[in-house]
């Protein structure tokens, strides 16, 4: 079972930029897909973008054209790539990757929008 560990967290002004890093602990060439997510205080877990093994993404309505996820499998982490942050980005991102009957998740970077 992959383990994931996200990175890039932090306080960011609006408009701003942030670049989030998910390592994963073995190859995750063969994994189909990976994602991130987000979940705000008393929400559900809601899906921001994902990247299949093929190159293939997908965003939230509210996220298109100002995030790009990406993934290396060279190097195993898969990114998320934030511009023109607003304070409705305000959450915990998790990286999520599913295989076959296999999910796992990171355990959360917080990102934190507000001037």
């Amino acid at each position: 079972q992959v383990q994931l560990v996200e990175s890039g967290g932090g306080l960011v002004q609006p408009g701003g930029s942030l670049r989030l890093s998910c390592a994963a602990s073995r190859s995750i060439s063969s994994i189909s897909t990976m994602a991130w997510y987000r979940q705000t205080p008393g929400n559900e877990r809601e899906l921001v973008a994902t990247v299949t093994s093929d190159g293939s993404t997908n965003y939230a309505d509210s996220v298109k054209g100002r995030f790009t996820i990406s993934r290396d499998n060279a190097k195993n982490t898969v990114s998320l790539q934030m511009n023109s942050l607003k304070p409705e980005d305000t959450a915990v991102y998790y990286c999520y990757a599913k295989h076959l009957i296999f999910t796992t998740w990171g355990q959360g970077t917080q990102v934190t929008v507000s001037s």
